[in-house]
């Protein structure tokens, strides 16, 4: 097992926080895509050696509905960045770019960071978006890694592709198996979106987990996009229906919204929501006392060491405290960092040389990272990452681990 990551955190822990690079918007040539199905990293990268400045362009929402998801992912990537360059050795340079979470402007995103040279995608930070650039990295053989897109429709077929978080089949059959053998609920109600590729993908799972262990949804219902503000007839429908608790596989937004009506209506169910929720304790103008007692799937445990002190350098560069979202786009870095060490990734290599050389590694058996996000994670040739969620329980304004 090559653990690269732990090694890494010790070091970096050492490091004081200075001023964070912003998203650069240098000039530069296309990297050369051409013999891309044979092209191969050059004979004298193979196994240590990694050096010069590499060019890692990000993509996720900077701005509208969910960009406190891509504003985390971004922030807490610059993060694991300026601890890696103050290592010494190979650098990373990253170019955020802002998609607003839609498939089409991710695209856009994709084609200016091609032209300004990029050699690794991180990113998309969510599914719909990433799924559409996964089709474009794919064809011009660019190695992608997104910090946080969970659907299946992001990996299916691209074998350039590999994901940090675990799938949304994965969150919803764990969120069905906890409810159940807890006792939480015996009627569930589910609202989600159905326009979204990670809300269906993770009710999809809920649903068939929920069937094969006996928890009974009575109430299904859904909304077509994330800037819906009227709950009222999904809310009082699994209220007539009976139901103890609402699944929410949904984003902190509209979830925040269906809390604020539920109360106003004095329906006093329980939740349960996935990684999209977390963020709602930060949600600006929101009252997080309606929040209390909320069930949250993720996998960032907050009281590790790394994740304290991960936190501290978060807070000092952004003035905010870091969700899950900020865990992955640090953790994803470091994942790449590690990939490129042991591949002898350099400046001088073709995006498609990069690509080939870290694909090898990260389906390779003996490569691990262990991060803020989960010890020992590895990678199978689908893209996805095996690691273990973590359920928490929002008391007392915080989460607290299950």
């Amino acid at each position: 097992m090559k653990k690269f990551l732990a090694l890494v955190l010790a070091l970096a822990m050492t490091l004081a926080l200075a001023a964070c690079s912003g998203n650069s918007q240098q000039n530069g040539s296309t990297p050369n895509a051409g013999q891309k199905e044979d092209a191969q990293p050059p004979a004298d990268s193979q196994g240590g050696g990694a050096s010069g400045t590499i060019k890692i362009g990000g993509i996720g929402p900077l701005t509208g509905s969910t960009a406190q998801y891509g504003i985390a992912t971004d922030e807490g990537a610059k993060i694991a960045i300026e601890e890696i360059n103050a290592l010494g050795g190979i650098q990373f340079e990253l170019n955020g770019q802002d998609d607003e979470a839609d498939g089409e402007k991710g695209v856009n995103a994709y084609n200016n960071l091609m032209d300004w040279g990029m050699q690794i995608l991180y990113g998309c930070t969510t599914s719909g978006s990433c799924a559409a650039v996964a089709a474009e990295s794919f064809n011009d053989r660019v190695f992608q890694l997104t910090p946080s897109a969970s659907s299946t429709t992001v990996t299916e077929g691209h074998d350039n592709v590999f994901q940090l978080c675990f799938t949304d089949p994965n969150q919803g059959k764990t969120a069905a198996d906890f409810i159940k053998d807890n006792a939480l609920a015996t009627k569930v109600a589910v609202i989600y979106n159905n326009s979204d590729d990670y809300s269906t993908g993770i009710y999809q799972g809920f649903k068939a987990e929920a069937e094969a262990v006996g928890l009974e949804i009575v109430s299904t219902t859904t909304f077509p996009d994330d800037t819906t503000t009227d709950f009222s007839a999904q809310i009082t429908d699994a209220y007539n229906n009976g139901a103890e608790m609402i699944f929410l596989p949904i984003y902190y937004t509209p979830a925040s919204n269906i809390l604020i009506q539920a109360s106003q209506k004095g329906y006093d169910f329980s939740y349960f929501g996935c990684d999209g929720l977390d963020g709602i304790l930060t949600l600006e103008g929101f009252d997080t006392s309606l929040a209390e007692g909320v069930y949250v799937l993720t996998p960032f445990d907050t009281a590790s060491d790394a994740a304290v002190s991960f936190i501290e350098k978060y807070k000092a560069a952004t003035g905010g405290e870091p969700n899950q979202f900020a865990a992955d786009g640090y953790d994803c870095i470091y994942a790449l960092y590690a990939a490129c060490q042991e591949a002898g990734i350099t400046e001088d290599m073709t995006a498609d040389q990069v690509c080939e050389a870290l694909i090898a590694v990260f389906t390779d058996s003996g490569f691990s990272v262990d991060g803020l996000t989960g010890s020992g994670m590895q990678w199978g040739a689908n893209g996805e990452v095996s690691k273990d969620p973590l359920i928490v329980q929002i008391t007392g304004g915080a989460y607290v681990n299950q």
